[in-house]
């Protein structure tokens, strides 16, 4: 399991990281905007996929927040959320406020180094 592990991990990281950088550099995108945006890039996807899967009994059942409540954990990939669902039916989130203000400024910055790529190109091409 680990060595599919370990061989894995640079398919599912290793290739649209490097997709990402040889296009960018290909369209002459300055490097420190690929930088940036990678870096919020996949700490957006990191932060997501552990706010949705927070509530998930993977390994230890005991260590999911609805062990207690006797709630049954549920997932929701967008925008990414776990809930723990009572016996009365309502969903009540076991991710705090902290939590999601990181998520959605990783991807708000995403979004802006997209944009912001966008018209440094646009700027490059106008001055040639």
């Amino acid at each position: 399991m680990a060595l599919i592990l370990l061989l894995a991990a640079p398919a599912v990281i290793g290739i649209p990281t490097a997709l990402v950088w040889l296009l960018g550099r290909r369209a002459k995108v300055p490097s420190w905007i690929l930088i940036v945006f990678l870096l919020a890039g996949w700490l957006t996807v990191l932060v997501g996929w552990a706010l949705s899967q927070r509530a998930q009994p993977s390994l230890f059942p005991e260590t999911s927040p609805c062990y207690g409540t006797r709630g049954t954990p549920v997932s929701q990939y967008f925008p990414p959320d776990s809930f723990c669902r009572h016996a009365d039916g309502e969903l009540r989130t076991v991710n705090g406020a902290n939590s999601k203000l990181l998520f959605w400024s990783a991807a708000n910055t995403t979004l802006a180094v997209m944009i912001a790529a966008a018209f440094v190109q646009r700027h490059q091409r106008s001055r040639s």
